[in-house]
């Protein structure tokens, strides 16, 4: 990864071919088997299963923009071509004034028509979320929406009630024992999904069935053959009022496919990505990664067994 994001530099992952097509099996390092299982259920069913019939061909995605300087923050956004940008703000050893900067330039870049979002990752207390919230708001000159302010669902609910830019729910939903627990407390105006988290397309789709909320598809830095499933997702949405947060093959020095699913004017293309031998030759794992990862799977589909 050229740029660390969310406290990382290097993204691991193994990808395989079902009778569907070609999936990937990507969780955290930090996830234990019983965490991963989701994510290994979410492979499988891509493998093995065909995914819904899709309702649009191209879906509308934001720009990802790590926690970086305000001169790189806009290059990126000016790059991409995109009219939604997300913003990463709340980094460890940052402070907010550097987050105001980033926003501040991302704004710039992207013109006064366009939009911008931040995302947190859970980093703040409800203090800190609602004194930040209005500071990168006015910095935004207006934020479309604040992405996971606080860890906990109660402190999700606390800083909506206490503050005027609509909030979204990342890991509040993918983390947690009960989803739905965001929408009966009011926690949230957004729920961000991600496919691999929470077992596949298809348990996605139930989830936007019955959350009640507007839905925001999001990637967990997969190379485009995990990001292929989020496309699939989010084109079989009945509506997409958002931009989704599937553009960020910007984020890994390299990919498994021939053709890496890189944003046209903001959108991308739903459907299937196939590996491509001499891509994943440049990215291959070593024989010590191999084996952990073998290891690795082993044990969550112990789990899932």
């Amino acid at each position: 990864m050229p740029t660390r994001f969310r406290g990382i530099t290097r993204r691991e992952g193994m990808i395989f071919q079902g009778a569907a097509g070609w999936a990937e099996f990507s969780p955290f390092l930090d996830y234990d088997a019983r965490e991963s299982a989701p994510w290994l259920a979410a492979a499988m069913e891509s493998a093995e299963r065909e995914w819904p019939a899709p309702l649009r061909e191209l879906v509308p995605v934001n720009c990802t923009v790590p926690a970086v300087g305000p001169q790189e923050a806009a290059a990126i956004v000016r790059r991409s071509g995109c009219s939604t940008a997300k913003v990463k703000v709340a980094e460890k050893g940052q402070t907010i004034a550097a987050d105001i900067d980033r926003v501040e330039a991302v704004r710039d870049a992207i013109g006064p028509h366009g939009k911008v979002r931040v995302d947190a990752n859970g980093g703040w207390d409800v203090d800190h979320a609602i004194s930040a919230i209005a500071a990168l708001n006015i910095a935004a000159h207006g934020l479309e929406y604040v992405e996971q302010p606080c860890a906990s669902v109660e402190e999700l609910a606390t800083v909506r009630r206490r503050v005027g830019v609509p909030i979204a729910a990342d890991e509040s939903i993918r983390r947690a024992e009960d989803p739905y627990r965001v929408a009966e407390l009011e926690a949230a105006d957004i729920a961000v999904l991600k496919v691999a988290p929470l077992g596949g397309v298809h348990a996605c789709l139930r989830i936007a069935e019955q959350i009640g909320l507007p839905v925001v598809v999001s990637s967990a830095v997969d190379t485009s053959i995990g990001l292929a499933a989020g496309l699939a997702l989010a084109a079989a949405l009945p509506e997409l009022p958002y931009a989704c947060g599937l553009g960020t093959t910007s984020l890994l020095d390299g990919d498994v496919v021939a053709h890496p699913l890189v944003p046209v004017d903001g959108f991308l293309p739903a459907g299937r990505q196939a590996l491509d031998l001499a891509a994943y030759d440049r990215v291959a794992a070593d024989g010590e990664t191999d084996a952990r990862w073998q290891a690795r799977l082993s044990a969550v589909r112990a789990v899932l067994a």
